[in-house]
């Protein structure tokens, strides 16, 4: 059983449906000891078309401490972020971090390029399957490389969702190496990766990232794995925990983690 998650998003977040409020709420009801606000943070600078705004971290955080104070006694919440990393807004991310005390940060690519790959399908212009794919996994290594402002880096096949190809899957073996470098860096700074649990929302029958990543990033080495639904409405939180919880116990994994003051600790699976 599985007592907390790691990825929720509410109406601070641009495409947020169920109010903070009402996620504590439900979190309460179905029996969870903590959980942890994700909101979205994307820089959208440069994108042609965009109408979305980037959230107001000042207003998200002081609404959050008053419902940490409200729900004390009831369940444990925990502060945290979804950065979208993009090369060249190093310095504004790691300014906006240094300013609170985030319990917890998951790293993510959703602009790449410039291109923001859920809502700009000219990212996937004249390329094939593979050649959109290793565009998308070189930005997210390059994003590693860089950035200390993660603890786990979200979705990392993200990009499966978007492109319009028929084929909705990554297999291994046709990245082999690009995958092999960014979860052995992920590893060398000792970060995490999470378990997203929406890819089987999304049609996909099978989590992000999938369970040949999962599985790789266990014999690399890697331990610190989340597990998030990154729920956007009450209904989808903690859904398909259970197979999450499945898939990592047969790859060998005993723990996932939470975190506190950016420092994970570890529960048995």
């Amino acid at each position: 059983m599985i007592y907390t998650d790691y990825h929720l998003h509410t109406t601070f977040s641009h495409d947020g449906i169920s109010t903070m409020e009402e996620h504590i709420k439900n979190a309460i009801n179905i029996g969870l000891k903590e959980i942890c606000f994700t909101e979205h943070y994307d820089i959208y600078d440069g994108l042609e078309n965009n109408k979305l705004n980037t959230i107001d971290v000042k207003n998200y955080v002081e609404n959050f401490n008053q419902y940490k104070d409200k729900y004390k006694d009831k369940i444990s919440l925990k502060l945290g972020i979804e950065i979208g990393l993009q090369p060249d807004i190093k310095e504004t991310i790691h300014n906006m971090v240094k300013q609170y005390n985030f319990d917890f940060i998951i790293g993510s690519s959703h602009i790449t390029c410039k291109k923001d790959i859920s809502k700009d399908p000219t990212f996937f212009d004249g390329l094939t399957q593979k050649e959109a794919y290793m565009k998308y996994f070189k930005e997210v290594l390059e994003n590693i490389k860089l950035y200390d402002e993660f603890d786990v880096y979200g979705h990392i096949d993200y990009i499966v969702r978007y492109g319009g190809y028929q084929e909705k899957t990554i297999q291994y073996s046709d990245y082999q190496d690009i995958l092999d470098e960014i979860l052995a860096n992920i590893i060398k700074k000792e970060k995490g990766i999470e378990v997203n649990t929406s890819g089987y929302r999304y049609g996909l029958n099978m989590p992000h990232p999938n369970i040949e990543i999962l599985t790789r990033y266990y014999q690399l080495g890697g331990r610190i794995i989340t597990i998030g639904s990154d729920a956007h409405k009450v209904e989808d939180v903690c859904s398909n925990f259970e197979q999450a919880s499945s898939i990592l116990k047969k790859i060998g994994y005993e723990n996932y983690a939470i975190f506190e003051n950016r420092k994970p600790k570890f529960i048995k699976l």
